[in-house]
């Protein structure tokens, strides 16, 4: 059962490319495939109302950013069992914001998350609640680009929709501090009663490579009632991806 938070002021925990915590046992496990990540930089005070009570915005040399990440989920599997091959496997395009909270961990906030499967988008709105919203989408690779698309179905907006196109460069010796910041986010924060649950991941380092945004038309950020961008993105990323495993939401201070 969670706990409720105790807000302290524990500086932010360092950012860190490996994950600090191996979950010992996992409550799901996947695999995030063929993902981008474009960002755009926000004002703080702008999205902090949009983040679970107990946590405020992440920041990076003072600033923090809304992220929308396509991808390919694969293979969802619970409590260790082999994931499943159809409802375990299907495209995601999530809109997401960064957060810190009051025992210094870094995490992220969901504030739509798109996908093309019904059973998984119930499962995650009911048993997580998590904004899942169904979707129609694909992920489509090409001799040198991936293209994504996405049309929201339920439970709306109905006209919600994004395309991207990008088109991957060489992978990144040496990501920088931002790159980093945006990428290796160890956990997500969603309200519980009131608080802010903490659910933790683990997986291998990302294997990251720059990216040229080919084509972007979206209206998911500000159907997830964020600003609309204005403005190229500050950065998009491209990795082919990682297997992951998730742990139990928690809120109160970190079980090591």
């Amino acid at each position: 059962m969670l706990t409720p938070v105790s807000i302290t002021s524990s500086a932010p925990e360092p950012i860190t490319p490996d994950a600090p915590v191996v979950l010992r046992r996992p409550l799901l496990t996947q695999q995030w495939l063929d993902l981008t990540f474009v960002h755009w930089a926000a004002d703080p005070a702008a999205v902090a109302g949009l983040l679970p009570a107990g946590t405020v915005p992440d920041t990076f040399d003072g600033v923090t950013y809304v992220g929308l990440v396509a991808f390919r989920m694969h293979r969802v599997g619970w409590l260790g069992l082999p994931g499943v091959p159809y409802f375990g496997s299907f495209p995601e395009t999530n809109v997401r914001l960064y957060s810190v909270d009051a025992y210094g961990r870094r995490g992220v906030v969901f504030r739509s998350m798109d996908a093309s499967r019904l059973v998984p988008v119930l499962l995650g709105r009911l048993g997580f609640r998590l904004p899942y919203v169904w979707s129609r989408m694909s992920v489509r690779t090409g001799r040198d680009t991936v293209g994504y698309t996405s049309a929201r179905r339920l439970p709306g907006p109905r006209d919600a929709y994004s395309r991207l196109v990008v088109r991957p460069g060489e992978r990144i010796a040496e990501p920088t501090g931002l790159e980093h910041f945006l990428t290796a986010r160890w956990g997500m924060h969603k309200p519980f009663s009131g608080d802010a649950g903490f659910l933790p991941n683990d997986h291998p380092r990302w294997p990251l490579h720059r990216a040229t945004l080919v084509e972007c038309e979206e209206n998911l950020v500000a159907s997830a009632g964020l600003p609309a961008p204005t403005g190229d993105p500050v950065s998009v990323l491209y990795s082919p991806g990682v297997p992951v495993r998730l742990g139990r939401a928690t809120t109160g201070p970190p079980r090591r």
